[in-house]
């Protein structure tokens, strides 16, 4: 593993308990504890960052069927950044911040040093036309998976949040 990757030890020193400023249309006063990381361009980190990311996850959501939507949604958002928005560029690094808040809900901020894209621009890859590509389905899944997913950055910036206790289908808004 990257020198640049935390340990789950030094990932935990650096966790930061404050309380949270609420967004807007939020009522929530819930504390949080933050980690932040920086990541190389390369794909190879990912599987190990969001397996330990997940682990400091799971200590703050219990989640009946694990959190597996937030699992995936993590690792489309980095492989997104690091492939489309850095290019793979070595020199480059793609900074994660993730919050969980007490109550459970969990925020997470994902942000590459590329040049961005329309994510309006998306094609849709459930048109009979995409339905047979072999990419282009991330930014669906993360959308489809997180209560909410925002770009900010001209794209080069993405904002997922998946509230506390939400029901996997209920609470979800239509794509």
């Amino acid at each position: 593993m990257p020198e640049e990757m935390k340990t789950e030890r030094e990932l935990n020193a650096e966790e930061v308990s404050q309380p949270r400023v609420a967004s807007p249309g939020s009522r929530s006063t819930a504390s949080f504890v933050a980690v932040r990381n920086r990541l190389p361009s390369d794909v190879d980190v990912v599987s190990p960052f969001v397996d330990q990311l997940m682990r400091f996850i799971s200590r703050f959501r219990v989640a009946e069927g694990g959190n597996f939507e937030i699992e995936l949604a993590l690792r489309e958002a980095i492989v997104n950044a690091i492939v489309h928005g850095n290019q793979e560029d070595p020199r480059k690094r793609v900074r994660v911040i993730c919050r969980c808040m007490t109550d459970g809900e969990i925020s997470v901020t994902i942000e590459d040093e590329g040049i961005g894209f329309r994510s309006d621009a998306i094609p849709d890859p459930t048109s009979p036309e995409n339905r047979l590509r072999t990419h282009g389905r991330g930014i669906y899944l993360m959308k489809t998976l997180m209560d909410e997913v925002d770009f900010e950055q001209g794209g080069s910036v993405v904002h997922m949040r998946k509230r506390a206790n939400a029901g996997s289908d209920a609470s979800r808004k239509p794509q």
